[in-house]
C-alpha cells in the first residue's frame, strides 16, 4: 500500500493506515519497475495494468507516482 499526500509526499506502508483506498493497481513487478525507472509509461504499459477505482486518480497516476531518482541517470546498453 502506498499513501500519496496532497503535498506530493509518498509513503509506502507496511501495514494498513486505515484510509479508504482510491485506486487498486494490479501488475507485475517488472512492469511497475519499468514505469518507475522511466523505461516505460503508464500509457505505454496500460495493457499490462489493471486499474480499479477512482478514474481521476488513475488518469493522473503517472504524475503522482513520479520517477525514481535513478530514472534520470543515463541508461547503459548491454
Amino acid at each position: 500500500m502506498v499513501v500519496i499526500e496532497p503535498s506530493g509526499d509518498v509513503d509506502p506502508c507496511w501495514s494498513d493506515p486505515g484510509f479508504d483506498i482510491n485506486l487498486y493497481v494490479t501488475t507485475d513487478l517488472r512492469t511497475m519497475t519499468a514505469i518507475w525507472m522511466g523505461l516505460g509509461t503508464i500509457k505505454s504499459e496500460a495493457h499490462k495494468l489493471e486499474l480499479l477505482g477512482d478514474r481521476k486518480v488513475a488518469d493522473t497516476m503517472q504524475v503522482w507516482l513520479g520517477l525514481s531518482p535513478f530514472a534520470k541517470q543515463k541508461k547503459l546498453v548491454a
